[in-house]
This record gives C-alpha cells, structure tokens and sequence, in this order.
C-alpha cells in the first residue's frame, strides 16, 4: 500500500478526535444518568450536552471532508458483500453521528433545558417544554446511543478482523503509526520437468 492509499492526515485526526469524543461521551452518558438529581448532575449534563454539540459539529466537518477527499479503496481480494457491509455500515455511521447528538437536543428542549454551549453560547431550543414528550426523546436517543455505541464496537472488531485474520492493510489506512505491510512475495512457478 502507498501513502495514497491511507486516509489524509486531516480525516485521520477528525475520526480519532471524535472516536474519543464519542466514547467519552457515551461512558460519561451512563455515568451520569445512574446519579441522583442535585446541582452537580446539571452540571455533568451540561459538560454532556457540550461535547454532543462539538460531535456534531466534528460530524459535520468529518462529512464534508469525506465528500471532497473519499475514502481510499477496499482491498480487491474482499468479498462483495463485504464491500457492501463496510460501506452500509460507514453511512450508518454518519448518520447516527448527527442523530445520537441531535436526538439529544431535541430531549433537553422539550425537558426544558437549554443548552448553553460551554456557559456562553445560547443554542436555541427545537422544541417547546413537553414533559410526556421529553420522555418519549430520553428513550429514543438512549437507544440511538446504544445503536451507535454497538455499530462502533462491530466498526472496531471489523478493523481489528482485517488487521490480525485477513491480514490486510485495512487498519493501517487510518492508525498512521502501523506502517504497511509488506507485499506478499510472488510464488515462482518452476517449469514442469521432463
């Protein structure tokens, strides 16, 4: 594989920036919802609100950067279906990237909490205060965080398959401290004997 062939530096840096992002988030997620109402629990909300705005703000950057500079190609050797699974997976990806923080904003909205991005931003509420509705939105961007933790668990495993089992450079096109494998030597083919 040439450097061509790797993601550049730029897609690299914004998928690992929201890859920690992401999982802090989801970790600081479950955290946060197990601890009793009081003062610091609005305040572990508000960081949580935080960095759902910078991820979706990162997705947004992440998608227009993929628009303009696409992905490098899959192995040739990989099956179809495969082909097909990594690219489905990747767009599902994207899109729970947007829903997982805008599912959340639409939650504080109706619960009646507005987000005030890192104490100094208004960002204004999509809905207006509606309790019954509040709790129907906690359930749907619980779920839609769970789908996304799971999706990202599969996108790992997958990564780590083609890096130890299948033995290609798939791993390598994003973590840029794995140098490429080398090529696989070409059998010699002897001439039959007489």
């Amino acid at each position: 594989m040439n450097y061509t062939e790797r993601y550049t530096r730029t897609a690299i840096a914004l998928h690992w920036i929201a890859a920690v992002l992401i999982l802090g988030n989801l970790a600081w997620g479950l955290y946060m919802v197990s601890l009793e109402f009081s003062p610091a629990k609005l305040k572990y909300y508000s960081w949580h609100k935080w960095t759902g705005v910078t991820i979706f703000v990162l997705a947004a950057a992440r998608l227009l950067w993929r628009l303009k500079h696409p992905a490098p190609p899959l192995p040739a050797h990989m099956p179809v279906w495969e082909s097909r699974a990594a690219h489905a997976s990747h767009i599902l990806l994207y899109v729970l990237f947007f829903a997982g923080p805008l599912t959340g904003w639409l939650f504080s909205s109706a619960g009646g909490f507005q987000t005030v991005y890192f104490g100094v931003l208004p960002i204004p509420d999509l809905l207006g205060k509606d309790r019954e509705l509040a709790d129907v939105l906690k359930v749907v961007h619980r779920s839609t965080v769970y789908a996304l933790g799971g999706l990202i668990a599969l996108h790992a495993a997958a990564a780590v398959k083609h890096h130890v089992i299948d033995r290609d450079d798939v791993l390598t096109r994003m973590l840029p401290f794995l140098k490429p494998r080398p090529p696989a030597p070409t059998p010699t083919v002897l001439p039959p004997t007489p």
